[in-house]
């Protein structure tokens, strides 16, 4: 049912709609490249949010000559690969085919309104995609698209209903950009022991560090995989745990259980993938069973969990040196049992642990604040952009 005063309208009736353009072939000639002019491609928009403040690339006048440029204000969608993504443009840009410009009529749309509305019609768009090399729609489909339209000054209110939200996430998320560059600063200062902290009676740690392999401070356990008839996803037997798909956000997050089980893990054991990418490192909250993608790391009494557990997400980008310049696949229980780490004497691990684990717990607080508010604006998009809950136009400030 449509809401009072509302009208079932196509996108073309709301906004000039026209695909990108970039004739130049092959398309990654360097003649074309290295201008002034952003160029912005599918990666740039999905990963943007509401407003398209970066770029990747640029043209110079030669590329501007084979593309098209689209005014700032534009709403940029993707018709390939990740299918509806979709950023208003802060500065006039260039883009290719992949990437369709829509331009709304001043007196039929308000921008940022259209551009939460094609938000919510991104699952719709990728249902309709046709499937060759990938998956892709066309003018065709995005053209005729019905779109539930309020009048022009309610659209406008809804827009600055939304836009309170996403200043809010913008916000936090500076706020946790800010955090996790701090932290990245305190690990490199304090996992290297160019800042000393102060023990307990108040006097800065001077004890020297000493060098040891990762095996002198912890047991390692490689994983082993089960036959794969022992596979199933019904709960039955141990969670198991493959690779890095098991280990998002930092803990354990099995997708099949076992009822054979190989090598295991317990609660708060460190896990460390072993396979491309290297070096990912998570907590474990389950008691599971580790296939060949997964070590798992427990100090010993000498050393502290936290402490090996942070050296070690300091230490995640560094695997990539073993490799002596080619890409690293993998890694196996020599390389993990060698791997070198200076480390204080207990009571500074415990310091050095307990203020990252502090950071850490700060920057968990922000995320989740960060999905909050998301999840808050998308149930009030749903309420506001069907028209399911009015908003008085003359509040609009």
């Amino acid at each position: 049912m449509v809401p009072k005063g509302w009208l079932n309208c196509t996108l073309e009736n709301l906004a000039l709609v026209e695909r990108g353009k970039f004739s130049a072939r092959p398309r990654n000639d360097p003649q074309f490249y290295g201008g002034a002019m952003p160029f912005v491609q599918t990666g740039d928009i999905a990963g943007s949010g509401t407003y398209l403040t970066t770029f990747s690339q640029t043209l110079n006048s030669a590329g501007v000559e084979v593309s098209r440029v689209f005014k700032e204000g534009t709403i940029l969608i993707t018709i390939a690969a990740n299918i509806g993504d979709t950023a208003i443009t802060t500065f006039d840009v260039a883009c290719p085919d992949s990437l369709v410009a829509i331009q709304p009529y001043s007196d039929m749309a308000d921008v940022y309104w259209l551009r939460a509305l094609l938000e919510t019609k991104k699952d719709t768009l990728d249902s309709q995609a046709t499937q060759n090399a990938q998956k892709n729609i066309n003018l065709q489909t995005l053209k005729p698209l019905i779109l539930l339209t309020p009048p022009l000054s309610e659209q406008k209110k809804i827009a600055q209903i939304l836009s309170t939200w996403d200043k809010a996430i913008t916000t936090t998320e500076q706020l946790l950009a800010n955090s996790q560059q701090q932290k990245k600063a305190l690990m490199q200062q304090l996992l290297t022991g160019k800042k000393r902290l102060l023990d307990d009676n108040g006097v800065r740690f001077s004890g020297k560090w000493e060098t040891y392999h990762l095996s002198e401070l912890t047991k390692i356990v490689m994983g082993s995989s089960p036959k794969s008839a022992a596979y199933n996803e019904v709960g039955i037997g141990l969670p198991l745990l493959q690779g890095n798909a098991d280990i998002k956000n930092r803990r354990s997050t099995p997708r099949i259980h076992t009822s054979e089980v190989t090598r295991e893990c317990e609660v708060n054991d460190i896990l460390l993938s072993v396979r491309a990418p290297v070096g990912t490192v998570a907590l474990s909250n389950h008691h599971a069973c580790i296939g060949r993608g997964i070590a798992a790391i427990r100090a010993k009494e000498n050393s502290n969990q936290d402490f090996i557990y942070q050296w070690l997400l300091w230490f995640e980008p560094k695997w990539i040196s073993l490799s002596q310049g080619s890409t690293f696949e993998s890694i196996n229980s020599d390389d993990i049992k060698q791997l070198k780490v200076k480390s204080p004497e207990y009571k500074e691990q415990q310091k050095i642990a307990t203020v990252l684990s502090s950071a850490d717990e700060e920057i968990d607080k922000l995320q989740q604040k960060i999905e909050a508010l998301k999840q808050e604006k998308k149930a009030l998009m749903q309420q506001l952009l069907t028209g399911k809950r009015r908003v008085k136009v003359n509040e609009i400030t």
